[in-house]
């Protein structure tokens, strides 16, 4: 039985939507991380109970967070994105969270920079503050291994295994292909990924985020919250990954309504982007399941995405065009050999 609704929340169901074709769906993803960053803070004395822990975020990680303070008796203090909306200011503040919201801004570049400043003058006011830093620390990665277990097992005899989810912070896709590769806590005596295990790694971006280096394409629509990023992320380990796609806002919108019309799987825009790569990537490689991750529901995008499924493409007229290099990226989708190269943005040196 569980001891708080969060460790309910974090846990993900996993649902066969073809032969070779899984969805990973979560309720709220960053649960997962949030929590067990916080148990090991806790358990190696980097913070005590009541200590207040701090971070910015666009959405889904403040409410983890949320969940995660309120289950360990900790105080939590948010500097949220313009993108946060009525119900999740509203539970925030029912369950004591602080937040700070920014002011309207349509430029989400200017946002997250915004809301890093305010983060460093609220520790300069409150150095007793504990940073969370989920965009540059590793602690996000450890709640993932439970989940790599989970399906490990489930898949076991399922053969190749191909893993297909937005890169974020780096944390839910890199964590999952580490720990699926070693089999074990995904590193080295050393600290270095040891591989193992035939599992490929395919990670979403939107256009104009810097994380894959395409910050000189922007789509018209929106930057996908919570896949990209307009500023550079300590936590991406660029060498994990096998494949990008880039996916423009129209084209997630098709996928998210073709996953709720025909598998009734009601997901936010990141997971329709996943699920169009997805279905690109069984199709290319018949001898391989390709496991994509859902990182949230839907609800928060019944009036901007749903709510147009009258405009969505058949997902079966969209096809990636297929580059060499990211400057041949073009809307509306595009998929690269990533190749497992290190660096990060326009500096990483592609095979």
């Amino acid at each position: 039985m569980d001891q708080h609704i969060a460790e309910a929340i974090g846990r993900p169901d996993l649902i066969r939507l073809d032969d070779r074709l899984v969805c990973l769906r979560f309720e709220t993803m960053k649960v997962v991380s949030a929590l067990a960053a916080v148990r090991h803070l806790l358990d190696t004395g980097a913070v005590r109970r009541g200590d207040t822990l701090l971070d910015s975020s666009s959405g889904i990680y403040a409410y983890a967070l949320a969940l995660a303070c309120h289950r360990h008796g900790m105080r939590c203090h948010i500097v949220g994105s313009t993108t946060v909306d009525h119900t999740l200011r509203t539970q925030l503040s029912v369950l004591g969270a602080t937040l700070e919201q920014m002011d309207s801004c349509a430029d989400l570049k200017l946002d997250q920079k915004r809301r890093v400043e305010r983060i460093h003058e609220i520790l300069a006011a409150h150095p007793e503050y504990h940073w969370m830093r989920q965009y540059h620390d590793d602690i996000h990665y450890l709640g993932y291994q439970a989940v790599a277990d989970h399906v490990r097992t489930a898949t076991a005899g399922a053969g190749r295994l191909t893993v297909v989810g937005g890169v974020g912070s780096g944390a839910s896709t890199g964590a999952l292909a580490r720990y699926l590769r070693a089999g074990g806590d995904g590193r080295g005596a050393d600290g270095a990924d040891r591989g193992g295990g035939d599992v490929r790694l395919v990670g979403v971006q939107p256009y104009g985020s810097v994380t894959f280096g395409a910050e000189h394409i922007s789509d018209p629509e929106i930057i996908i919250a919570g896949i990209g990023s307009s500023i550079p992320f300590g936590n991406v380990a660029h060498e994990l990954y096998d494949t990008l796609h880039w996916i423009a806002f129209d084209a997630a919108l098709a996928g998210s309504v073709d996953l709720l019309r025909r598998h009734a799987v009601f997901a936010g825009l990141s997971t329709g982007a996943a699920y169009l790569a997805a279905r690109h990537e069984r199709d290319r490689a018949p001898e391989r399941t390709v496991l994509f991750i859902a990182a949230d529901t839907g609800h928060r995008y019944v009036d901007t995405v749903f709510a147009r499924h009258r405009e969505a493409a058949p997902v079966t007229s969209l096809v990636p065009r297929d580059v060499r290099d990211r400057s041949e990226l073009t809307l509306p989708w595009c998929r690269m050999r990533w190749n497992r190269a290190p660096g990060s943005g326009a500096g990483a040196a592609v095979p």
